[in-house]
């Protein structure tokens, strides 16, 4: 079920930021931290309420041989799985976040752990339904749906289930695979464990006598520096670190790969990209296009590379210069701060939406800053149909947390729209569509800082944060999708795939991109080592997605932004569809249709605009400055 693979990697699958948590934190205000009680008032609760739903499952396995009986039968099955999934959903939520909050903790772990089980289990007592409903037939299931009006909630459920057909096993093989649900997960895991635990990280001292963990928090603040000499020691230290782990982490990825592969092959898919682009009825134009187009770009990509250089007063650009920003800002962004500028800036989106999000943003939804032992990055979990969407954050008082506050809450608004409009089986939104709102709020909210920008220099900070999200969303990501279809098309010939192998082929991908053979960019050895730390590695061709959705949100803000409220009314609509079709079909709908070059080409289009403006902004300040000197 399409909802079941949305939940269990709903918790990984929204993570936007990737800086970890402080060694150490103050102990933070309450009203900056989620209430779980919303969920379950205590631990006992959620143990009563996941028994509950372990002892529906001989229920559901009862209903075997029932569903081609009649359009009732078709009915009470669905309508139990359905609401033992929104019971399980809610477990699920409680325990991983609960596990969030401190991975270090045992008991915590335990009870992630359960509801994992309880998810496996899940799937166990229905592998049966879809074999069984192909079996009676579409003609016969769509008699029913028309015969009996409850099952409407149902309709896109089936149809997507009858769709897969040529993909589904027979009863005894799906419920032989549904009994390996964990095993499978468990490349991933064992990488979140070396990730976040387990690899003891080094401590580095800057230029000005600072010492630094190089964690991946204190990776990220330390490449981001001003001092090149200290960003090239993080670089140097951080990627030094992680090659010693390459042959462990290069079996674990290639474990992930190869599991995923033959699950492709058992399910007679041609290929993994395949079933993942068929799983979401998604054209296989969409990747492809969009691959063809970047590549096709990345001369605009290069010029953004020398225009950095030359804000950066360097010569040559070694990869370590990606991160600082082009112009410093002596400004902080605390989280009441950011909420009030985020609030500000979604004026565009009108009163409803203000006013909504304002009252999400003053209950407990989110937990906003590191802790010991809290999961690294940010997500928003909004499968608890029944409570409320909860983020976790970890705020770091910088435009960059600003600027993920935004995306998270795009999410959560996405959820919140959903759920206004959807039933609880078509409110779960498809990854294809997840990332649309929350890249558009981060336009809507760049934008608006840059037009109340207060002096030059504070203009050029946000278009240079814009400039980086574009390299980072539209470029880096169809970069890292290019890495990830070569390993599934390297295995699915048979090749070997080690670590060292794996440095080699992003190393070559990487280099084409930042044009290191043309001298734009040179890329060291050692940071060929970077495909270790990307977690979005085992999401199984997800990371393309972020690619389409900022080319989308950018297309969608453009419309809200030349015509007004039916562009505002546009997008909100695409909100409020929730996964009620097949998201392809939403977004063409929407007006955007990803499968053809032109979204792309503006957003290429968009992204040379914004240098032009970049560099007349430029060419006043040195006009300045010499009209100063004389």
């Amino acid at each position: 079920m399409n909802k079941t693979r949305f939940l269990v990697t709903a918790a990984f699958a929204l993570i936007y930021s990737t800086a970890a948590v402080a060694q150490d934190a103050a102990p933070v205000d309450p009203k900056y931290t989620w209430d779980l009680s919303d969920l379950y008032a205590s631990v006992e609760d959620w143990d009563e309420a996941r028994q509950q739903v372990m002892a529906n499952f001989e229920k559901i396995e009862q209903r075997r041989g029932t569903l081609g009986k009649s359009a009732d039968d078709l009915y009470q099955t669905y309508r139990l799985v359905s609401d033992t999934l929104k019971e399980a959903g809610r477990v699920y939520v409680y325990a991983s976040m609960n596990n969030d909050e401190d991975q270090r903790n045992s008991e915590t772990q335990e009870r992630s752990q359960l509801a994992g089980i309880m998810f496996s289990r899940f799937g166990e007592s229905t592998a049966w339904m879809q074999p069984e409903l192909i079996s009676v037939g579409r003609e016969v299931i769509e008699a029913y749906i028309a015969e009996d009006e409850r099952l409407a909630p149902f309709a896109f459920q089936l149809d997507n289930a009858l769709r897969n057909a040529p993909h589904t096993l027979g009863e005894e093989a799906e419920q032989t695979l549904s009994y390996f649900t964990q095993s499978f997960a468990a490349p991933s895991t064992t990488y979140q464990m070396l990730a976040n635990s387990d690899i003891p990280w080094p401590t580095i001292t800057l230029a000005d006598g600072e010492e630094v963990l190089v964690n991946s928090q204190g990776y990220n603040r330390a490449r981001s520096s001003l001092n090149r000499d200290d960003r090239k020691l993080a670089f140097d230290t951080f990627w030094g670190k992680w090659a010693e782990y390459r042959s462990a982490t290069g079996l674990v990825l290639n474990s992930h790969i190869q599991t995923q592969v033959a699950l492709a092959k058992a399910r007679n898919y041609d290929s993994v990209l395949h079933r993942e682009l068929h799983q979401d009825n998604l054209p296989p134009a969409v990747y492809h296009t969009l691959v063809e187009q970047v590549n096709k770009a990345l001369p605009t990509l290069h010029r953004y590379f020398r225009l950095r250089a030359r804000m950066l007063g360097v010569e040559q650009m070694h990869y370590y210069d990606i991160y600082p920003p082009l112009v410093s800002l002596d400004k902080e962004f605390d989280i009441e701060t950011s909420m009030a500028l985020t609030l500000d800036a979604m004026q565009v989106l009108g009163d409803d939406w203000v006013d909504m999000q304002r009252d999400a943003m003053s209950e407990r939804w989110m937990h906003v800053y590191p802790q010991p032992g809290k999961r690294s990055g940010a997500y928003m979990q909004g499968f608890a149909y029944d409570v409320h969407p909860y983020l976790l954050l970890n705020h770091n008082d910088d435009y960059a947390g600003l600027s993920t506050l935004a995306h998270e809450w795009g999410h959560a608004m996405h959820t919140l729209y959903a759920q206004q409009r959807q039933p609880f089986e078509t409110a779960s939104y498809a990854t294809f569509i997840a990332e649309i709102p929350s890249t558009s709020l981060q336009l809507i909210l760049q934008d608006y800082m840059s037009k109340n920008a207060e002096s030059i220099d504070e203009q050029l900070f946000y278009l240079g944060e814009g400039l980086e999200g574009m390299r980072g969303t539209f470029f880096r990501q169809t970069m890292f999708a290019e890495f990830e279809l070569a390993l599934y098309e390297a295995a699915e010939k048979g090749e070997a795939l080690t670590g060292e192998r794996m440095s080699e082929m992003y190393g070559e991908i990487l280099r084409r991109y930042h044009g290191h053979d043309e001298g734009v960019v040179i890329i060291d050895d050692l940071y060929t080592n970077e495909w270790l730390f990307i977690p979005h590695f085992y999401r199984n061709m997800y990371v393309f997605q972020y690619a389409t959705s900022q080319t989308a949100g950018t297309a969608l803000y453009e419309k809200i932004v030349n015509e007004g409220e039916a562009g505002v009314e546009n997008f909100k609509d695409l909100l409020r569809a929730g996964g009620s079709d097949y998201p392809y079909k939403l977004l063409v709908r929407a007006g955007v249709d990803l499968a053809q070059p032109e979204p792309y080409e503006a957003m290429v289009r968009k992204m040379n605009a914004v240098m032009d403006e970049v560099e007349r902004l430029l060419d006043i300040k040195e006009s300045m400055s010499q009209a100063a000197a004389e």
